[in-house]
């Protein structure tokens, strides 16, 4: 069996690093990945995909990460349950185990 996902999108806003009770350096980020097809407005649309980034990733990606930056992210999906508002569901997000920078969005305009 494998899992194992590349996605290829822009930073929805700067990361930000938080620590675990065990110490450890995670972040959350949010890629907006534009899908490859047209709706049948003639639209396309985006997904916003969640990715966990870990210790040194999540350190690397704090520093040299910004808003509006087109990253690539290889990982693995994850989900979990969680409890919102007394009504449990589950969450799926990308865990990362690589990010590379591609480009800024400064760059590009």
């Amino acid at each position: 069996m494998l899992n194992q996902s590349v996605i290829v999108g822009r930073l929805v806003k700067d990361p930000e690093l938080n620590k675990t009770e065990n110490g450890n350096t995670v972040s959350t980020i949010t890629l907006a990945v534009p899908r490859s097809y047209k709706n049948l407005d003639g639209e396309y649309e985006t997904d916003f995909i969640s990715c966990t980034l870990w210790k040194g990733i999540a350190e690397n990606a704090s520093e040299y990460c910004h808003k509006g930056d087109l990253l690539g992210i290889k990982g693995r999906l994850q989900s979990r349950n969680i409890e919102e508002d007394e009504k449990k569901k589950t969450v799926i997000e990308l865990v990362a185990d690589k990010v590379t920078y591609l480009s800024s969005k400064k760059a590009d305009e």
